[in-house]
């Protein structure tokens, strides 16, 4: 069901991405599923770089729903379908931005939005969204999950 909803809104999970430091993707610990610090990469290549500003919000928030594709992608690796996800239990997102810069909220928005319409009730989270001074590889966003999975 999950997958369909993923196919009607045009997006394809992607490989998942490798860990870029001395890590593992994903932990299981009974029910609960932590998924390491997603950023925007697509094939090996982070899509998304630089300051986010008031200038480039939009931009910002696809890095963000890509973070959201790849933490997707981390699950279904993780427990083999999506269907199997019985709650998004939190959100921590990171915005590289300028120091000016006050909208993280806006930007984070765009991966609590695609969880909200992908799990509905169960897409619900808690959340936190930060401005950092810089984030790995120039990324402009990194999110992290806790995920309840059933088996």
């Amino acid at each position: 069901m999950i997958e369909e909803k993923l196919e009607t809104l045009g997006i394809t999970l992607p490989i998942p991405p490798t860990p870029a430091g001395s890590y593992i993707p994903a932990v299981k610990t009974g029910n609960l599923l932590f998924i390491s610090g997603q950023i925007p990469m697509e094939n090996g290549k982070v899509m998304f770089t630089g300051k986010v500003s008031d200038d480039n919000l939009e931009v910002a928030q696809k890095s963000a729903r890509m973070c959201a594709i790849n933490i997707l992608a981390q699950i279904k690796r993780e427990v083999g379908n999506l269907d199997k996800v019985t709650k998004i239990v939190r959100l921590s997102g990171f915005v590289n931005s300028t120091p000016e810069f006050s909208q993280h909220p806006k930007v984070i928005n765009a991966a609590s939005d695609l969880f909200f319409e992908l799990f509905g009730e169960k897409g619900k989270h808690s959340r936190i969204a930060l401005g950092v001074a810089c984030l790995p590889l120039d990324s402009m966003t990194e999110i992290d999950a806790i995920v309840e999975f059933s088996e």
